[in-house]
């Protein structure tokens, strides 16, 4: 359910938490150095400009993408993975790979568009619409072949309904008229394949455009469902894969009993995500649902194939 996506309350990113004599090893050093050219290559005047702070810290490319899934949970990853204090984190979707405007104004726009971090730190941006996107992977492996990409998924049917909720309640809080979610999952009696809500939730397809361009471990997936019920285990694999030092552990997340949902606990302050958050999904009819679990049977098949590991949703049904 979008419970999952763990209650109420900030969008915004957490103040980041700063060593006061940043290390700066060389690695850093030599991602700073290929964005340097990256910056040099893309510039059509050679007139890159590189934003450094006088403490020292600066606008860095990311090295690391949440890419999806929409309604799949990656603001709460994000809120969550910004508890460390080695990531600093870009505030809002920057969608510069998938909208052709943003895209076109260059990797100086880009960068632009990112927090300032020192150079230990990782940058992270986060624009769901990206695993969806069918020029977006081609685009990140031009900019970096060894990114590190991170993917939240959920239960697919689970996911379409909540792509419906949040179109729902963006119409309603504009005070305009929206159909009803039948009226976009039946069509001449049968279950409409052709809704969108339903494409983006065909991961295993997604997830091929991906795999020509980067190889299988640079490509994270963490399970939304289980995000939800117990967050701590799959922050701590998110930490391993991003070869980050385990500084997040079991006492920064709380359950919110009168929410309902895991919120968040660091230096004393609680919090938790947006109030767009976790709402209820539209009441369905059961036989419906069924047609969505059946309907994605097979595409989850290949995608437990493609990945090598399966999840526990409502469609598999092992054999």
């Amino acid at each position: 359910m979008a419970a999952f996506l763990l209650g109420a309350v900030l969008l915004i990113v957490q103040p980041q938490i700063v060593p006061s004599t940043p290390v700066i090893n060389s690695k850093a050093e030599t991602s700073q150095s290929v964005q340097r050219e990256l910056l040099k290559k893309t510039s059509q005047k050679n007139d890159f400009k590189e934003n450094i702070h006088s403490n020292g810290s600066c606008q860095q490319l990311p090295q690391t993408i949440i890419i999806g899934v929409r309604k799949g949970g990656t603001r709460a990853l994000l809120e969550m993975l910004s508890l460390h204090p080695d990531i600093a984190a870009a505030e809002t979707e920057v969608h510069f790979f998938d909208w052709e405007d943003n895209y076109r104004n260059g990797l100086q726009w880009y960068i632009n568009q990112m927090p300032f971090s020192y150079p230990h730190q990782i940058t992270v941006e986060k624009t769901p619409a990206y695993f969806t996107s069918p020029k977006v992977p081609e685009r990140v492996y031009k900019m970096n072949q060894s990114m590190r990409l991170l993917l939240i998924l959920r239960d697919p049917s689970e996911r379409v309904l909540s792509d419906y909720t949040q179109v729902f309640y963006n119409h309603m809080q504009k005070h305009k008229p929206y159909p009803s979610i039948e009226q976009f999952l039946i069509k001449d009696g049968e279950l409409n394949v052709d809704y969108k809500a339903i494409n983006r939730s065909l991961y295993y397809i997604h997830m091929q455009n991906w795999l020509k361009y980067f190889p299988l471990d640079h490509i994270h997936i963490v399970d939304g469902d289980k995000l939800i019920k117990n967050p701590f285990p799959e922050i701590e694999k998110v930490e391993r894969f991003l070869k980050l030092s385990p500084q997040i552990n079991a006492s920064n997340f709380y359950f919110n009993k009168t929410k309902g949902f895991y919120c968040l606990r660091d230096s004393g302050r609680e919090r938790c995500l947006h109030e767009s958050k976790g709402r209820a999904h539209p009441q369905i009819d059961t036989w419906l649902l069924e047609k969505l679990h059946e309907y994605f049977h097979e595409p989850n098949k290949k995608f437990f194939e493609l990945v090598g590991r399966t999840f526990d949703w409502h469609s598999f049904v092992a054999s």
